[in-house]
């Protein structure tokens, strides 16, 4: 089974790529995407990972209010 996490606070500059780096320290990351605005394709500063199941709340107490690129992140379920 897997969980979907949100991720809030993100970086401007964040990449899909750079949120599952940033989570696989954690455990196993199934996928990653990054909201992003209708009109203009930029980032919206949020976005969501796939984890896998027994490493979701592990990774919620690690990864809430860690610093990623300069910014402390917020991660729920």
């Amino acid at each position: 089974m897997a969980r979907t996490l949100y991720v809030g606070n993100l970086p401007w500059t964040a990449k899909p790529e750079d949120i599952a780096s940033f989570f696989g320290n954690y455990g196993e990351v199934i996928s990653s995407r990054i909201i992003t605005d209708r009109e203009t394709g930029r980032s919206r500063g949020f976005g969501f990972v796939e984890v896998a199941d027994a490493d979701a709340e592990r990774m919620v107490e690690a990864a809430n209010g860690a610093d990623m690129g300069g910014r402390p992140i917020t991660v729920k379920e």
